[in-house]
């Protein structure tokens, strides 16, 4: 298997072979690169950004983002959460609008200033 690092500007591309229960990863110029395949292969994680529905506000929708990194299997769950989420102006940037989403310990967070009309 193959993929790209994203750790760095570098974008090394890893080898990926599994030997039993052990990974064994070339073509990394870093040892970040071992630790990113470990992570991407056993436990992938990802940001959430998206927006929510506002009220009040001059625009429809809020931009918002995960304080974390989620578990990739977890996505759809959170995205479910947000989908049916609608907050009223005002909004400061990174104020939290929902805490613990999905007992991830994950808040999410508004990634703009709006002010109530």
């Amino acid at each position: 298997m193959e993929m790209i690092c994203i750790t760095c500007p570098k974008g090394c591309t890893l080898k990926i072979e599994q030997n039993n229960d052990k990974l064994i990863v070339t073509g990394n110029s870093c040892p970040r690169g071992v630790v990113y395949a470990e992570n991407e292969i056993f436990h992938p994680m990802r940001m959430i950004t998206s927006t929510v529905r506002i009220k009040g506000a001059s625009i429809a929708r809020c931009p918002v983002m995960s304080s974390v990194p989620v578990p990739k299997e977890k996505m759809f769950d959170v995205m479910k959460v947000i989908e049916n989420t609608t907050i009223e102006a005002p909004v400061q940037c990174n104020q939290v609008l929902i805490h613990n989403i999905c007992d991830l310990d994950c808040d999410l967070v508004a990634t703009r200033t709006l002010k109530k009309l």
